[in-house]
């Protein structure tokens, strides 16, 4: 499959051969399964060309990297221990959420049990910071401080998530907050390490790390979007996904605290015993868009992508490393793969 990152081939194959080399390191039994889990292999261990994911967040940390200096091969240690962190979240999410399938596969744990997925996901995020450990200087202790420090955001940003599924109402601060936490984060830290392993001034490593966030916030708002009506061919995910879990995401959070008269029969949906058949997941799909949850998510996301892209001039960053930036955010907010479509402004 085609995904926004492909056009970066040499910088995808450095983080991919970053990847590789790290989870040699582990045991054989959990290299195995961290193999199967970034496609490399299949459950069995043999070989195989499987979608690995878009690569995005490595892929910020060397462009920002590029838009410092020029050159973005310093900081694949940074990319790579990015990519790891994102991945052990992964495996502890698809846990906790009880999801299936991730990039059109079984997940690690329903293929190798919960607790061989747990430890696993432990080993990659000690694999990030031996990673940044074996850079040297003093950029590799900046970076794993800042690592260290977008870990527990992502992890309080999680511990937030799973609360307000208990929760019959949460307001959209709330949401938004949690989503920073647990998104935006990390991809702050990713184009902030890369900024810093190139070499960047304090104020421009800043600069960047605030479109890492803002990119990160629109991309939860997007990834929320194909919770619900992303198409499963494209996300690999099962359809309304999200409804399933009754999760409050962006959308719904909007939609629930909307004040429209659909409202109510949502937050019924929600507060309702069970778990929701087939018409009651459209249902709930449907009183999502009509209090304006869908909408509303599809409009921030652009929001904060021009924010973003706007944040970084007058940095004396490099042209092309700029363009570069802005481009992908376009692209990933862009990368909603939703029936049916919604609408445009008017």
């Amino acid at each position: 499959m085609t995904v926004l990152t492909d056009q970066y081939a040499a910088e995808r194959a450095a983080i991919d051969a970053g990847l590789r080399a790290a989870a040699a390191r582990l045991p054989a039994p959990a290299a195995r399964i961290a193999a199967y889990h970034y496609g490399w292999t299949d459950e069995a261990g043999a070989a195989v060309d499987a979608n690995s994911g878009k690569a995005l967040r490595p892929l910020l940390t060397l462009l920002a990297a590029t838009a410092v200096s020029g050159d973005w091969r310093d900081a694949v240690p940074a990319a790579v221990a990015v990519e790891m962190v994102h991945n052990f979240s992964l495996i502890h999410d698809d846990i906790i959420d009880r999801d299936h399938l991730r990039r059109h596969r079984p997940t690690a744990w329903k293929v190798f049990g919960v607790n061989d997925a747990i430890l696993v996901g432990d080993a990659l995020h000690a694999l990030a910071f031996e990673c940044l450990a074996e850079a040297g200087g003093e950029r590799a202790a900046a970076g794993a401080g800042m690592l260290a420090q977008t870990v527990r955001a992502l992890i309080e940003g999680q511990l937030a998530d799973t609360r307000f599924e208990d929760r019959e109402q949460v307001d959209l601060a709330e949401c938004v907050a949690m989503s920073e936490a647990k998104t935006a984060s990390l991809m702050g830290c990713a184009t902030a390490l890369g900024a810093l392993f190139g070499g960047g001034t304090p104020e421009q490593v800043e600069a960047l790390r605030d479109f890492g966030f803002r990119l990160g916030l629109a991309f939860q708002h997007v990834d929320d979007l194909l919770g619900i009506w992303g198409d499963p061919a494209v996300t690999g995910k099962a359809v309304y996904s999200d409804l399933r879990n009754r999760k409050k995401s962006l959308p719904v959070t909007a939609a629930l605290g909307s004040g429209h008269a659909d409202a109510l029969e949502l937050a019924r949906i929600y507060r309702a015993d069970g778990p929701l058949d087939d018409r009651g997941l459209r249902r709930a799909a449907d009183l999502v868009e009509s209090c304006g949850g869908r909408v509303a998510s599809q409009r921030a996301a652009e929001s904060l992508t021009a924010a973003a892209a706007s944040g970084l001039a007058g940095r004396r960053l490099r042209d092309e490393g700029v363009e570069a930036l802005a481009s992908l955010a376009a692209s990933t907010v862009g990368r909603a793969c939703l029936w049916p479509p919604i609408p445009p402004y008017r």
